[in-house]
């Protein structure tokens, strides 16, 4: 296996699956992923919705809820599919999209919306116009509750008038300074109070059958707004049109070029490599598919070891290298231990790209106490595991390391937890 295919499989992937055959040709490999069509979606959001109805009428015990249950069933799903794909390229643009879109369990009543939003709301579009990701993102249930905005009233609306509520500015500003143009274009509080306005009445109705979307046209905020110098109509299709001078907004481009380099290039995105991106999505109306097949071509993304495994990430390249086809029971455990728990990151902004937000010593030693916990389970891995999953990366110090050790359990865990493997 030479270093391109390791880096194909590392870097724009989630590790070698066991001994699966090595791609010949690892940029072919990575572009006929973007053309691939992705698992359908199965429509589940209105099921989550009726759950957290039904829990919110029976206030069951946490573990005995309808959502928890979903939870559990959606995450060990998501967690499958990263270990058993044949796609995990496109795997990995879900886990960049869901991050840069975070929804958190943290923050709101989401917890059997989180696998239903990245199902219907993100996968659908990693390889399509982004303006129609942000469309679907911003009009599902799981965004609108946890940035609050499904609360929102317009102040001078008939329910404004009526119960003295008025703005929640959570998503508008996110939206903005996370999710599109970015804080270096320069967006002001207008701006974002403007953006809040154009999005009151985007609400939930949990009274459908099946709940879902609604535009609450009572709770809409009237008159026409202005947002980064550009006057919108009142009404949905002034959200529609709002979010459409968004997506394709030069800085959006820029911005989601900056973070895409930061995940593929490295934690200090090289100019560059930025303006390429940024240049492609300008150039293509937002074209995820064209931006992805972009980086792929970006020099810097094929130089190893340069990006470090967040606590996700080399949680499942263990269990891919091990060949497992299906999360232990553990998963979700290990994960909170490592300070990743699924579907849970602490802000907005999602979890951190950068060595600096996973390299502290006790994180690292949490990794090499799994990494032996791991092995354990283990009793005959290891022949061969080394070459199989990192090929020339393997280091002559980890090799004879290995070959020192006193067990093959001992072997295993110094392979998982060396330097070479923690990266990508």
């Amino acid at each position: 296996m030479d270093s391109d295919a390791v880096q194909a499989l590392t870097r724009f992937g989630l590790g070698r699956r066991g001994t699966e055959p090595v791609p010949p040709d690892p940029r072919a490999w990575l572009r006929a992923q973007l053309a691939a069509a992705g698992p359908a979606p199965s429509p589940e959001t209105g099921a989550a919705l009726e759950a957290l109805r039904a829990d919110r009428r029976d206030k069951p015990k946490p573990a005995e809820a309808r959502t928890r249950k979903l939870f559990l069933r959606d995450s060990h799903d998501f967690l499958t599919q990263a270990l058993t794909t044949d796609q995990p390229f496109r795997e990995r643009l879900v886990w960049f999209w869901a991050n840069h879109f975070t929804v958190s369990m943290r923050g709101g009543p989401i917890a059997g919306l989180a696998g239903p939003f990245i199902a219907e709301a993100i996968r659908p579009h990693v390889t399509g116009r982004f303006g129609a990701m942000l469309a679907a993102v911003m009009h599902h249930p799981a965004m609108l509750l946890y940035l609050n905005n499904a609360f929102s009233i317009g102040p001078d609306s008939p329910a404004g008038r009526r119960t003295g509520r008025g703005l929640n500015e959570n998503l508008a500003r996110e939206s903005l300074e996370l999710h599109t143009v970015g804080l270096a274009s320069g967006f002001t509080q207008a701006d974002v109070t403007s953006y809040a306005r154009i999005l009151t009445g985007w609400s939930i109705n949990m009274k459908g059958d099946p709940p879902g979307f609604l535009f609450r046209r009572f709770a809409h905020e009237p008159g026409a707004q202005t947002v980064l110098g550009h006057r919108f109509p009142p009404g949905e299709a002034g959200g529609d049109a709002v979010l459409a001078f968004l997506a394709n907004h030069k800085a959006t481009h820029r911005h989601l070029a900056r973070e895409l380099v930061r995940h593929f290039v490295a934690d200090d995105p090289p100019e560059a490599d930025v303006a390429r991106i940024a240049g492609v999505l300008s150039a293509t109306g937002g074209d995820l598919g064209a931006a992805a097949a972009a980086l792929i071509g970006l020099p810097g993304a094929w130089r190893p070891e340069t990006k470090l495994r967040a606590p996700q990430d080399w949680v499942i390249a263990t269990l891919r290298g091990l060949g497992m086809r299906e999360a232990p029971k553990p998963t979700l455990y290990v994960l909170r231990l490592l300070g990743q728990p699924l579907w849970a990151a602490p802000q907005p902004n999602g979890w951190g790209d950068r060595a600096s937000d996973w390299a502290a010593p006790e994180a690292m030693l949490r990794r090499v106490d799994y990494a032996h916990a791991l092995a354990g389970r283990m009793p005959h891995a290891g022949d061969g595991l080394a070459e199989a999953t990192l090929g020339p990366r393997l280091r002559p110090a980890t090799r004879q390391a290995m070959a020192r050790a006193g067990s093959r359990r001992d072997a295993l865990a110094l392979l998982l937890s060396a330097p070479e493997f923690q990266r990508r």
